[in-house]
């Protein structure tokens, strides 16, 4: 089943504690840095396959960073806020800023790539982190099974046009054929 826009959802988090006796809770953030979460609000909190909206009232990095904690608009006492711990936090994809590259990582996940000779290459099913540059793991099933090919991500080297919206990406490379010697 193909899922809309409206049903699109950016996991930032989880809800992994709480703290104090005043409803707050400790926060396991996906973000770089942690902190980085407490941008958001509101914040879609999955309770029961349910999601519901909460405005973040306050927040704070703690242990230098290390951890997140922050206070939820109606979530007012530590029981409550015990009913939340294990929860997925999550935003809209309009709530995210704008990028220079005009996209982010995760959107490239499910692109179909092909090169600039037309041939289809797969789809990108992960970003790997290499240090110098990152990389796309571009997979397709073939009659030999699954290929898997890394790409490196450099704009005009390699990657020649990125369009997230139709879920295309171009590229400068060649699939090399198994069978030459």
């Amino acid at each position: 089943m193909m899922s809309s826009k409206q049903d699109e959802k950016i996991i930032l988090g989880q809800i992994n504690g709480i703290y104090g006796v005043q409803g707050w809770v400790k926060i396991f953030s996906h973000t770089d840095p942690r902190q980085n979460i407490l941008s958001y609000s509101p914040w879609l909190v999955k309770v029961k396959n349910e999601w519901r909206t909460f405005q973040v009232e306050e927040g704070r990095a703690q242990q230098g960073g290390k951890s997140v904690v922050a206070k939820l608009e109606g979530i007012d006492d530590r029981d409550l806020a015990r009913e939340y711990i294990g929860c997925e936090i999550a935003i809209l994809p309009e709530q995210l800023p704008a990028t220079e590259e005009g996209f982010y990582w995760m959107q490239l996940i499910g692109c179909q790539v092909t090169s600039v000779e037309g041939e289809d290459l797969g789809q990108v099913t992960e970003i790997v982190e290499t240090g110098a540059h990152d990389v796309l793991r571009v997979e397709k099933q073939s009659d030999a099974g699954l290929v898997s090919t890394l790409i490196p991500f450099v704009m005009e080297t390699f990657i020649l046009d990125v369009d997230v919206e139709s879920k295309q990406i171009q590229v400068d490379w060649q699939l090399e054929d198994a069978t030459e010697s």
